[in-house]
């Protein structure tokens, strides 16, 4: 499953969108280059967080 949800993380960063369906629980997962351009961590776990420790 991991190798489905980077293939849907690295299409949307081609794409230059926000996020993907989790293909896994098909919910919106925010991509790093988004989180990233928030510029803040918003301490929701978020998948691709380049804030956590």
């Amino acid at each position: 499953m991991r190798a489905a949800i980077l293939t849907a993380h690295d299409a949307a960063l081609d794409r230059n969108e926000d996020g993907y369906i989790d293909p896994a629980t098909g919910w919106w997962v925010f991509s790093a280059r988004y989180l990233v351009d928030r510029e803040v961590c918003c301490l929701s776990g978020c998948r691709h967080c380049p804030y956590e420790d």
